[in-house]
């Protein structure tokens, strides 16, 4: 028999609602599935099972990287496709994906995610396929990530493939999400205390601190997310700087933003969401013209970059409608409607709902 060309791999724990969508949308497009089960009690093994895939069981040692690692050692496939069980193959553009791969030069590539959470949509690449048997593995313990074989030398970029994984936000429950931030917590204050953490680290606690609405320590820990890569001598990621206006934005302390955004914008001009919060500082601000050009030219940018961690909407409708309230509080009604028709946004949408959420 031939060598299975793409293997996918998964690790799951209590996943029967959502398994078998997950499992529909990629079966027909890979040629071997390995799910590393964490400790299920639901039926999501006999799931599994019924749809063809191998399944181990894996004692949980608080790894996430440990566990995904499991899974590849028993992956046979040339390539590895990792997926979790809340997420599908598009299915019009994932047909294509055996040849997509075979034009790779490179030795690992990215899809096109899209993250669906609270009635909003988010978007960004992210390297979801890598070469197997020449030592990529997965480190960190929480919020883990792909890692080249030590002395790897460098290939060229990471190719982004036009198929997209849609990743379902279900709705969670207030004690579900305070449970799964105290898990996280535990294992990123763990990692935190090592002589020498990621600033990724103080980043993903943020990111956490920021789901709980605990706005003062989530900005604490992000500006030393950004003294830490710059202690490294890295330039900090774009999506450090998203999180940091974020919370700002949320917390209603919309000054913070001036002037640093300006400084932030030469490093990343060509990212919209940081445009999108200096006009709505500049709204904050009453400077109504000002803001008024900042996101039109949110709307020039569009929502179609794949670049960075984008919110579906800032380059378009979400733009369109503070538009509207700029040229509304200009004394510009008949614009502001045609504007907000445009946008196709009811007015019943309140600035603090698009405001809080960006």
């Amino acid at each position: 028999m031939s060598r299975p060309f793409i293997s996918l791999c998964m690790i799951v724990k209590n996943e029967a609602e959502r398994m078998e969508a997950c499992l529909q949308s990629a079966r027909d497009v890979v040629d071997e599935i390995i799910v590393t089960d964490t400790g299920s009690t639901d039926g999501t093994i006999d799931i599994c099972r019924s749809m063809g895939c191998s399944v181990d069981s894996y004692e949980w040692d608080d790894s996430f990287a440990n566990a995904r690692n499991a899974g590849i050692a028993r992956a046979t496939g040339e390539w590895i496709l990792w997926l979790d069980a809340d997420e599908e193959l598009d299915h019009d553009e994932s047909g294509q994906l055996h040849e997509f791969v075979k034009a790779i030069h490179a030795d690992t590539a990215a899809l096109k995610v899209l993250n669906e959470m609270d009635g909003f949509v988010y978007s960004c690449p992210q390297i979801r396929l890598f070469r197997n048997d020449i030592g990529y593995q997965f480190v960190r313990d929480i919020h883990e990530r792909l890692q080249p074989p030590a002395g790897k030398q460098d290939t060229p970029e990471a190719p982004l493939l036009p198929v997209t994984v849609h990743h379902h936000g279900y709705a969670e429950k207030v004690i579900e999400v305070k449970e799964k931030s105290k898990r996280n917590m535990r294992l990123l204050e763990r990692e935190k205390a090592q002589a020498e953490y990621d600033p990724w680290c103080d980043y993903h606690l943020a990111s956490e601190y920021s789901r709980l609405q605990q706005w003062e320590r989530a900005f604490e820990l992000i500006n030393l997310a950004v003294t830490g890569f710059l202690e490294q001598g890295k330039l900090p990621p774009a999506l450090v700087y998203k999180l940091k206006y974020d919370t700002l934005i949320r917390h209603g302390s919309l000054k913070g933003i001036w002037p640093g955004i300006d400084k932030v914008l030469q490093l990343y001009p060509d990212y919209v969401d940081l445009y999108f919060y200096k006009a709505l500082y500049l709204l904050d601000q009453g400077l109504l013209l000002e803001a008024y050009y900042e996101f039109e030219k949110c709307t020039r940018m569009g929502d179609n970059s794949w670049k960075y961690v984008t919110l579906r909407g800032v380059g378009s409708n979400y733009a369109l409608y503070y538009m509207s309230i700029c040229l509304e509080k200009m004394g510009r009604p008949v614009e502001a409607q045609a504007t907000l028709e445009a946008a196709g946004i009811r007015r019943s949408l309140s600035d603090q709902v698009l405001t809080t959420q960006a």
